[in-house]
This record gives structure tokens, sequence and C-alpha cells, in this order.
């Protein structure tokens, strides 16, 4: 199934979806620029680990701290290729604007990079040996779909079925976002029944899976935005 837009209404522009789109595309950009050694050593430097904090933790000299937490954050802005960075980018315009016009605009990027960090610790968590990289935006925005799914479960999302290709329909929210949860939740745990899965790169099912619910679990939280609606109600 692929959304193609809601139909829940906002009262502001939302600023911070568009920069953290345009981020994303534009490092994306610099990505592709790059030859396969160089892009290589980004990801290792950029992308979260799991096995680097293993090692860490085990009072290895080569893993300093800033080493082990800065890429809980850079690996939110790299993708693997096109279709990982399009893919996420709608998923975040359709969903993304209305979390941040509930949150605001400064509460909305906390809780994007929050539930982003959150997202890579439950795959860090579920693979501790992988030395495979994890790179991408999913996580964040599944923690914005978690959001979604507690803030507007009534809404309606267009969505093409791809199994027929004609077939265009308005799905409730809380239908389309709880399908690729548990669509997640299931291909994360055949995962870790996989034979040297954690050696392995591929998706990172258990950061979608974190990411949801961290989300879910934070918005109220974080809590509406003072003056939301443009008009006064009674």
């Amino acid at each position: 199934m692929l959304p193609i837009r809601d139909d829940q209404p906002r009262y502001s522009t939302p600023w911070v979806n568009y920069f953290l789109i345009g981020m994303n595309l534009l490092i994306y950009l610099f990505e592709a620029s790059l030859d396969p050694r160089s892009l290589d050593s980004l990801v290792r430097q950029f992308g979260v680990v799991p096995a680097d904090l293993s090692a860490f933790l085990s009072g290895s000299p080569a893993h300093p701290l800033v080493a082990i937490v800065l890429p809980y954050f850079t690996s939110l802005f790299l993708h693997g290729s096109w279709m990982h960075v399009i893919g996420n980018m709608w998923f975040l315009y359709i969903f993304g604007d209305n979390v941040e016009d509930y949150l605001g605009h400064f509460k909305y990027l906390v809780f994007y990079l929050l539930t982003g960090v959150l997202a890579m610790a439950t795959h860090v968590a579920m693979n501790l040996h992988s030395t495979a990289p994890a790179v991408g935006a999913s996580g964040a925005i599944f923690g914005v779909l978690g959001a979604y799914f507690v803030l507007y479960p009534r809404a309606r999302v267009l969505t093409w079925i791809f199994e027929v290709l004609i077939l265009v329909v308005w799905i409730p929210a809380w239908v389309i976002l709880i399908y690729f949860f548990v669509l997640n939740f299931l291909s994360g745990t055949q995962t870790l029944l996989a034979i040297h899965q954690q050696n392995m790169g591929g998706v990172a099912f258990w950061a979608h899976v974190g990411g949801f619910i961290s989300g879910a679990l934070l918005v109220k939280v974080f809590g509406e935005r003072k003056l939301r609606y443009p008009y006064a109600v009674q």
C-alpha cells in the first residue's frame, strides 16, 4: 500500500518538516556524488554500528564515547539508495506536517530527533553484535507515524493498493499505520530467527518498531502547542 495524501487539516506552515525533507535530499545528493570507497567510509563513520557499542562497553580505546553517540544523530540523515530516501521523505511529507502543526516547530524538531535516536537504540539492542552500519530516517519517521496514530486515528488516507493497480481508496489512518507497524514487527521477529543475521545488512525493522512506539508514547508528553487554532473556540 502506498499513501498518497491525507485529509487532516493543519493550521500552520510545516517549516521544520520542509527543512528535514530538503536536508535529507541534499545529503543524499552528496552521497550519490561519492565514489564507492568514500561512500563506504562515510557510512561507517556516521552510521550506527551496533558492535561499536559492545566494544565501547568492553573498554576498547578505539571507540571513544563521542564516536558512539554522534552517529545516532548523523545516521538519521544518511540513506542507502534513491528509493530509500524518496520513500522516507514521501511518508514524512504526508504525515509530518500535521504532527508539526500539533507540537509546534521547535518541539517537533526535538521530537523527531529523539524518536530517531530511540529507534536506533532499539535496533542496536536487538542486534548488539552486528557490524553492519545502520542509516536512514525511517526510525524517526516511524516516530512521526506513531504520533499521527495517537493524534489523528480517524483521519483518512488516500491509498493506492499495489495488488490492484486501479484501486485507489480512502482508508482510516489507524488502519494504514497499524498495517505498517505489524508488518515491521513481524519482519523484525523473522530477522531474529535468521541464522547469522547479526552480521548482515538489510532493513532495520526493529528501528521502525522502536520509533513507532516511542512516537506514540511521547507525543502527548510533548503536548500541544499554544495558540494552535487561528480562531477562538467556544
